[in-house]
């Protein structure tokens, strides 16, 4: 696990539930490719309402026809990791928002060998268990 402390750069990708890249949801590849670039984590977060460059209000309430969410795919590592990310994303984001923060990590934690430790998911960032 790389260390990561101090200041950072964190990565949001806005983008709708159903957007796809070769049938597959854009929130997924992005996270995988994330991974096969070595950064060190991602999350996705599924919003409830929101609307974007369309104005269309997209909702999870149970009158809504909408099934299109919003998605928020969050990346927190060193801005020059960051940054060589992004060109990754010129092709995948057809529709959408990317964000880049200054942010500072306070504490990065992963599963020790025991399993003992970590926040959210096995690299202590988020996302689910392997």
């Amino acid at each position: 696990m790389s260390r990561l402390a101090g200041p950072a750069l964190r990565l949001t990708v806005l983008v709708g539930e159903s957007d796809t890249w070769h049938h597959r949801p854009v929130y997924s590849e992005v996270v995988h490719r994330a991974r096969a670039a070595g950064l060190a984590g991602a999350s996705v977060f599924r919003g409830i309402e929101g609307f974007g460059a369309s104005s269309l209000v997209h909702t999870a309430r149970l009158l809504s026809l909408s099934e299109d969410l919003p998605v928020a795919v969050v990346i927190v590592d060193e801005e020059e990791r960051v940054r060589g990310f992004l060109p990754q994303l010129e092709e995948l984001v057809a529709e959408g928002l990317v964000l880049l923060d200054r942010c500072e990590v306070v504490r990065y934690a992963g599963r020790g060998v025991g399993g003992v430790g970590g926040v959210g998911g096995v690299d202590g960032v988020g996302g689910g268990a392997e």
